[in-house]
């Protein structure tokens, strides 16, 4: 994303002054300090920069419900990056210490206050006012979704990626945008403190929108009731999109710059395991992500940290952006029955991470044969 020139970051447009819910408010009455005082040190004494975080912060006064929600949302607690990290981590408390100063230099950065998305871009990403400090409820998705969200899902919404690839077929032809499916309750949460995204009750489902894809009325109504509850929709309906492998995090030892390193990107498709089925998603198959970790992505700072590291799947169940109707998988039943490559079989892992991602293998016995076609 290309950043804010100095002014643009920081300047603040008359506008502001005329908002209907907020111009009655001072500048002390959210930030701070004491607007008394001449002396520039004493005037600005105090003073918070961000004033939403940490939540539910001075939003709160107005909007007591939505903040205190927010606490608990995963855009503001990043449960499921701590969760993770700790499940493979070992059992020693020295190291796990050590594992929470790594997460803080290098994992707690993308959180997102209420100003990170409704007055200026995310810090993430350099901030800047995204309008003057204009409070906006509608916010630029290119300056706060995808500006955080980006290459796994901004680049393949758009069709921007490196896979050249067309965009989302609800981009192209319906030109939606993040919140036409990610509803505010989503993004500010529903009070409850949940471990992983895939756990959120109030998280959108294709069908949300596409209910009559099993009834008479559907196009294909037989093939969508055939896979019903068996194959997620983004097995049929997704194309390549981007795996990472091998994060390495480090600090600059004199500039104390926090920095990190993939071994390597790659454009594939790859249908496993559904390892935790549920009633909210009780696909067998389903499309899997490779996540960039690595048993030694933590080396900097702690020797040895993931010491259980084989709990987890590094190819973990994945939502890709990149929707189609028409896809190779789904020309007919044979381009996807019988049709090994596609599948995650032991070939196609390291054998260092073979047993971390048993649950996601698909056995050859479990792969769809032919249909004759």
């Amino acid at each position: 994303m290309e950043q804010l020139a100095p002014h643009e970051k920081v300047f603040v447009d008359e506008e502001f002054l005329e908002d209907e819910n907020h111009a009655d408010l001072t500048c002390a009455d959210c930030h701070g300090g004491n607007p008394g005082s001449t002396d520039f040190k004493a005037a600005h004494k105090g003073v918070q920069r961000d004033p939403s975080y940490p939540a539910p912060g001075v939003c709160a006064d107005c909007h007591d419900r939505q903040s205190e929600n927010y606490r608990t949302s995963l855009h503001y607690s990043l449960a499921p990056f701590e969760n993770t990290i700790m499940t493979r981590a070992t059992d020693n408390p020295e190291i796990k210490a050590g594992l929470k100063t790594a997460m803080g230099n290098h994992c707690a950065k993308c959180h997102a206050s209420c100003g990170q998305c409704h007055v200026s871009r995310p810090d993430s990403v350099g901030g800047g006012f995204l309008s003057g400090h204009i409070i906006s409820k509608n916010t630029p998705e290119r300056e706060t979704c995808t500006a955080c969200h980006g290459s796994r899902v901004g680049e393949e919404y758009f069709g921007e990626s490196k896979s050249e690839n067309p965009p989302d077929v609800h981009r192209q032809k319906a030109f939606m945008k993040c919140k036409t499916c990610h509803k505010a309750e989503g993004l500010h949460g529903d009070g409850k403190l949940y471990s992983h995204r895939r756990q959120v009750e109030s998280a959108p489902t294709c069908r949300d929108c596409h209910e009559e894809i099993y009834s008479d009325k559907g196009r294909n109504q037989d093939t969508h009731e055939t896979h019903k509850d068996k194959v997620a929709c983004q097995v049929c309906h997704s194309q390549t999109y981007q795996n990472c492998y091998g994060c390495h995090v480090n600090q600059n030892q004199k500039t104390k710059a926090c920095y990190f390193k993939v071994d390597k990107h790659e454009f594939n498709f790859k249908i496993g395991l559904n390892p935790n089925r549920s009633k909210r998603r009780p696909e067998t198959f389903v499309t899997l992500r490779h996540v960039p970790i690595a048993k030694d992505t933590f080396e900097f700072y702690v020797p040895n940290a993931l010491g259980n590291f084989d709990r987890l799947p590094t190819w973990k169940p994945a939502t890709p952006h990149n929707i189609r109707r028409k896809t190779p998988q789904n020309q007919s039943c044979d381009s996807c029955h019988g049709n090994v490559k596609l599948f995650l079989t032991a070939k196609d892992v390291d054998k260092e991470y073979l047993e971390a991602n048993k649950p996601v293998i698909v056995p050859k016995e479990m792969i769809p044969e032919k249909m004759g076609e």
